[in-house]
């Protein structure tokens, strides 16, 4: 095999487990929950991580997708990995 054929057979299976792996809504809610919680044991009493995951808009992109509150990002995921915007 040559070695750009290797390199795309590489890529394309990127590309794969990127659209496999994609995070939920779910697990962007869930994200947002523990990350608030983690910041502040009031808001995590006063429940301010259900409301800011409830409120959030959730866009999939198929590799990768992201989270929304009053159209700042709130969350992003990739590769089964969120991450959580402060």
């Amino acid at each position: 095999m040559s070695k750009s054929l290797i390199s795309l057979l590489i890529v394309a299976g990127l590309v794969v487990a990127a659209f496999a792996t994609n995070p939920s809504a779910d697990r962007h809610r869930e994200k947002i929950k523990q990350a608030v919680a983690e910041r502040s044991h009031l808001e995590s009493v006063l429940g301010v991580g259900h409301l800011a995951a409830f409120a959030s808009k959730y866009h999939s992109l198929g590799l990768a997708s992201y989270t929304t509150v009053n159209d700042k990002l709130r969350s992003l995921g990739v590769l089964g990995v969120v991450f959580v915007a402060d």
